[in-house]
């Protein structure tokens, strides 16, 4: 059991993973393929990351999981922020770009990171929406009552919407450019709905560890009938995290919930009966492919025509052999890729360590 939940689970997020660089595609499809992707994809992140969070007893235990977190997920942050800055930057310099003025108010839009950081940044939102996810739930489990964290969450789930509706229907026009009217840093804003999947990741975790076929087939019903009523236009349904269109209150919950549960019950019987050797292998990469798929495109852009196959491919396979060539040359590179067990986090109170 433990084996094919580890088959699994690796299974899905290396799916995911092709999930997200198909999602980037900058052409048009025939089929609103990408439209669907977005109702489920970043949620079941989100929810997938629940399903391990560890609850912690004291102070003490969350200052040391919180480094700990901070090291996995924001040191790679970091450095593929500068080293994609510095990649950029030299390109631009080889153009006769001299503009100190557009290299400030780029690299301010960098800093600010979220829905500010585009083009090359246009996933780094998802890291530091995880993060302060985690850190939120940390805290609300070290000090509430399940009762309370339920309210508490309802709350939070609640001003997201308020946020959402304000930004999509107050504010109005793209979700992209409607969206920047709410100032914030790293979007943590977004983090106030985030968490809501992420808890029903941990709440659940025995429901989504083992999923019943009863419990598959009613979640697929679900899921055909919600595309279904899209596509003959009853409903108007779109769904983006990082560009706060979330605006129904009801929907945000059942249509991500039924398709991420139909995602995980595939795969758990897929794990059952096959071997899966290759989405394991992207999940391994699944650093460098989140911050590079579409650096790759940018750079590669000028000399191929590309669709969402050859995108989807470049996409994945050239983060991959960057990843594989920090592993072997780059002193430390596994932290770069998130791997810390090289290191030893301290598990003492971090505002203690730093006085």
């Amino acid at each position: 059991m433990t084996k094919n939940r580890i088959t699994w689970l690796d299974a899905a997020k290396g799916s995911l993973m092709i999930l997200v660089v198909l999602g980037h595609y900058p052409g048009e499809m025939p089929f609103p393929l990408i439209q669907y992707i977005y109702w489920f994809h970043m949620p079941a992140f989100f929810l997938l990351s629940g399903i391990f969070f560890k609850e912690v007893a004291s102070l003490k235990e969350a200052n040391g999981a919180l480094t700990k977190r901070f090291m996995q997920l924001l040191f790679p942050y970091f450095f593929f922020l500068v080293s994609i800055t510095l990649v950029r930057y030299s390109m631009e310099l080889t153009t006769l770009n001299f503009d100190w003025r557009w290299y400030a108010e780029d690299f301010f839009k960098i800093l600010v990171g979220g829905r500010f950081a585009r083009g090359a940044y246009g996933v780094i939102w998802f890291i530091t929406t995880l993060y302060f996810s985690y850190v939120i739930f940390t805290f609300l489990t070290l000090y509430a009552s399940r009762n309370v964290q339920y309210v508490i969450l309802a709350v939070l789930y609640s001003v997201a919407h308020i946020q959402s509706f304000w930004a999509m229907d107050v504010v109005g026009g793209a979700p992209d450019e409607a969206s920047q009217n709410i100032p914030m840093l790293w979007n943590l804003d977004v983090a106030f709905i985030a968490v809501v999947y992420f808890a029903l990741g941990s709440y659940l975790k025995d429901f989504w560890l083992k999923i019943s076929n009863r419990t598959g087939w009613i979640a697929l019903g679900v899921t055909v009938t919600a595309i279904i009523v899209d596509k003959i236009g009853w409903i108007d349904y779109h769904l983006s995290l990082k560009f706060l269109r979330y605006n129904h209150f009801f929907l945000d919950l059942v249509i991500p919930l039924a398709m991420i549960i139909v995602f995980i019950w595939v795969f758990q019987f897929v794990a059952r009966h096959f071997q899966m050797r290759m989405l394991p292998y992207i999940e391994k990469h699944s650093i460098a492919i989140m911050y590079l798929h579409i650096f790759t495109y940018m750079i590669l852009n000028d000399y191929f025509t590309f669709g969402p196959i050859l995108f989807t491919v470049t996409g994945i396979l050239f983060p991959i052999l960057v990843s594989i060539l920090m592993l072997r040359f780059l002193p430390y590179g596994e932290v770069a890729l998130g791997n810390i067990s090289r290191i030893r986090v301290t598990k003492k109170p971090f505002l203690k360590s730093t006085s």
